[in-house]
């Protein structure tokens, strides 16, 4: 019943609030409309005070489903709308302005409509989620030589060929039955080459896999990750039941698949408004000091937003490389391998600043500070990304989806290399010089190179913006053509190199990708 009268003094606030900016940015309010309009305003008020109240806007409950309280909310306001402008035409009062009256139905149907999203979103930390909740169990265990199925007939021709000495046929028709054919038969193609048990769980606990007493040639995760809390300990707990050369399989929803379901799931401007409260919250909220704790005390990790990129990035650092990756309906579904041990750092960083580990000067590592324009794990990918893609014109990565619509455009514009400043008045980096390196990147440079390279502190702007080199070879052949020219004669190098990336920069719209 508290809930009830606070969300009631909350919409009495908003459309009190509404009114009266509305009411300041009309001509000559304060003397003259404000006094002509207060006992319209309060039966306007009393009006949808009682309205609201009969058709249980303010019930609490309600906004555990969102179609009715969104619902309650616009059948309520339309009844005041038409009671206002009833009572304006039956008392003939037409000199009253119809801007303060609708403007502030609109606006705060507007609010409440927000409101109530975001309180949905607090609620239930899910928006559309066809209870889909985390089993927290393990559902399927397997070990050679079990019992055959039951029903052969019924799911035999479902199932790729698969050794019965090694993998009992009923845990994978057990999949088909969860999951699907086309998911069963993904799934099936891939554990049937695990040397070793297979365990299937259906769970987000991280004591379901700390618990496991057994060593297994592959752990399949029915569950998606979106709803783990600890990510990073569950990935490293699964890496931990696994041997070398071990099989993990997952599932997780992207974020990309998430704004889909949403805009398609509700009818526009509604779907947007939804979206954008989601974003907001489940984007914007764990990045930012402060709000981080709001988020995670309220929704407990469970259905956070993940990109493909900080799925696969997280994978790799807790010790797996990617396999296979495909889209399979509404999820993104992982075959992983182990390779090593979690390599992921104590304090990542996901805030609008990260630090970068580079090659520096004698070959020391430091950190380079830049605008995030990748999505958090993105580092971790780098060497995947070369696999799948090749380099494109200027020596970046062809098609990289680790870099954000965001991030795109700082890179434009340079807003992303701003920070690097602080590694400039550090000492660390100077004015003109070779660009700062990963260890990956670094590594795909001839021998002579990088040991020319390292004789020199990196430079803010690179020589690259001179020759506007296309190719990996064309980088590497500017790159020893400045660092050949700067040891005969520093100063000058340098100062010739700067206005002629200058000169390109604003002239030839010279950018780096």
């Amino acid at each position: 019943m508290k809930r009830k009268w606070l969300f009631l003094f909350f919409d009495v606030l908003f459309v009190s609030v509404t009114f009266l900016v509305l009411a300041w940015l009309r001509p000559g309010t304060r003397t003259v409309i404000l006094p002509r309009y207060y006992g319209w305003f309060f039966l306007f008020l009393f009006l949808w005070v009682s309205v609201s109240w009969l058709l249980k806007k303010y019930n609490p409950e309600g906004f555990s489903h969102l179609k009715k309280k969104i619902s309650s909310i616009l059948l309520s306001n339309f009844i005041v709308f038409g009671l206002i402008t009833g009572a304006i035409y039956l008392f003939g009062s037409y000199q009253f302005s119809r801007f303060l009256v609708f403007g502030t139905i609109f606006i705060t149907t507007i609010i409440e409509i927000t409101g109530a999203a975001i309180i949905y979103i607090f609620k239930s930390s899910t928006l559309i989620e066809d209870g889909n909740d985390a089993h927290s169990t393990d559902v399927y265990d397997n070990f050679y030589q079990q019992k055959p199925s039951r029903h052969p007939k019924r799911r035999r021709e479902k199932t790729p060929a698969i050794d019965q000495q090694e993998i009992d046929t009923s845990i994978i028709d057990l999949v088909f039955r969860e999951e699907g054919k086309e998911v069963g038969t993904f799934i099936a193609g891939h554990v049937e080459q695990a040397k070793g048990l297979l365990k299937i769980v259906s769970t987000t606990t991280l004591f379901n896999i700390t618990a496991l007493t057994h060593t297994y040639g592959a752990i399949v995760n029915l569950q998606r990750i979106n709803d783990i809390q600890y990510l990073n300990k569950f990935f490293e707990a699964v890496n931990g039941k696994l041997p070398h050369g071990g099989l993990f399989i997952g599932k997780a929803e992207t974020h990309h698949k998430h704004k889909e379901r949403i805009l398609k799931k509700y009818f526009f401007p509604l779907n947007y408004t939804i979206y954008i409260a989601d974003f907001i919250f489940k984007r914007i909220f764990p990045k930012v000091p402060g709000l981080k704790k709001i988020y995670f005390g309220i929704t407990q990790g469970k259905n956070r937003l993940l990109s493909r990129a900080e799925t696969l990035g997280r994978l790799y650092s807790c010790g797996f490389e990617v396999l296979e990756e495909k889209t399979l309906g509404r999820y993104l579904f992982f075959v992983s391998r182990k390779t090593g041990a979690p390599t992921f750092p104590k304090r990542p960083t996901y805030g609008p600043i990260i630090r970068l580990n580079r090659v520096g000067k004698d070959g020391r590592i430091f950190h380079v500070y830049k605008m995030r324009t990748m999505h958090p794990y993105a580092e971790y990918l780098q060497a995947y990304i070369h696999q799948q893609n090749d380099l494109q014109e200027g020596g970046k990565f062809k098609d990289d989806f680790r870099v954000s619509t965001l991030g795109r455009f700082m890179r434009a514009v340079w807003i992303d290399e701003l920070p690097m400043l602080f590694n400039w008045l550090k000492g660390e980096m100077k004015l003109v010089g070779v660009r700062p390196l990963s260890s990956h990147y670094y590594n795909l440079y001839s021998d002579e190179l990088k040991q020319k390279r390292i004789k020199h502190k990196p430079g803010l702007v690179p020589p690259f913006y001179k020759d506007m080199p296309k190719e990996l070879d064309e980088i590497m052949a500017s790159e020893m053509r400045y660092l050949e020219a700067y040891e005969k004669a520093p100063f000058k190098t340098d100062v010739h190199y700067f206005f002629a990336a200058l000169r390109n920069i604003l002239f030839k719209h010279a950018r780096s990708k």
